[in-house]
């Protein structure tokens, strides 16, 4: 039940969110890792069983935890949850922004697709924009810069959908309103234009650790742009060497 765990768990199972946190300060990643683990935690859920009760299980035992945190209630003991609570309660994290973050994860234990663009932008919001805002605000953002940073997790979450189409056609998931080449690349735009607006607006300097999660996010929408086809391929990925200098230059020069 310490940050050690969940450091262990991101670098495990979300390596660039790990990367990400590791180039920031000490101080941040006390709070960086368990929210990260958190994210992690819920977005398995749907994925660790085939029936569908269970999943369904599991994401509420996490709205619970919420919950009980945000109450003051004891934290359980969970390597995750313990941690999660101490920086909820410390940041004052709105629960509402927790709970979106675990609901939306429902849609990833059924069938259904999406019902239109715009259900897909609100679970883009409330996973990626939501755990941005919410690591954002534990390093000290303040409340109007929540409409800014939720746009720039809105892009990433744009390109960590894109980057993982491959794995949902594979289980059978129709993640996209409209897969065609040309709807792709407008998605991509969109999440690229959110970035850009994003990155007009001041952020508080404390925060901007939180929004380096989203640090390959626009050559990956760029690499969409150019070529809609390596979603399909599953080929927006860049080299590590690229990536691993892009990120040092950005915490080097402060910048996201």
């Amino acid at each position: 039940m310490s940050i050690e765990a969940c450091a262990g768990l991101v670098e495990r199972g979300d390596p660039d969110r790990f990367r990400a946190a590791m180039a920031a300060p000490v101080a941040a990643r006390e709070k960086l890792f368990p929210l990260y683990a958190f994210n992690l935690e819920v977005a398995r859920a749907p994925f660790v069983t085939k029936e569908a009760m269970i999943a369904e299980m599991r994401l509420q035992w996490w709205r619970d935890v919420i919950e009980e945190i945000v109450s003051g209630a004891p934290a359980r003991a969970h390597e995750v949850a313990a941690p999660l609570s101490r920086v909820v309660r410390e940041a004052k994290l709105p629960e509402a922004a927790l709970d979106a973050l675990v609901a939306a994860r429902r849609w990833d234990i059924y069938a259904d697709p999406f019902e239109d663009q715009a259900a897909l932008d609100a679970h883009l919001d409330a996973t990626a924009g939501g755990l941005m805002w919410l690591s954002a605000k534990a390093l000290g953002a303040r409340d109007d810069e929540e409409a800014a940073i939720r746009r720039a997790g809105f892009g990433h979450g744009v390109a960590l959908w894109l980057m993982a189409i491959p794995g949902f056609e594979e289980r059978g998931k129709r993640p996209l309103v409209d897969g065609r080449p040309e709807a792709v690349r407008e998605l991509a735009r969109r999440g690229l234009a959110a970035l850009r607006e994003a990155r007009k607006a001041r952020i508080s300097k404390q925060a901007v650790p939180a929004l380096r999660a989203g640090w390959q996010a626009e050559g990956v929408l760029k690499r969409a742009i150019a070529d809609p086809r390596r979603v399909a391929e599953g080929a927006l990925g860049s080299g590590p060497a690229g990536a691993s200098g892009s990120l040092a230059l950005k915490a080097l020069t402060g910048r996201w």
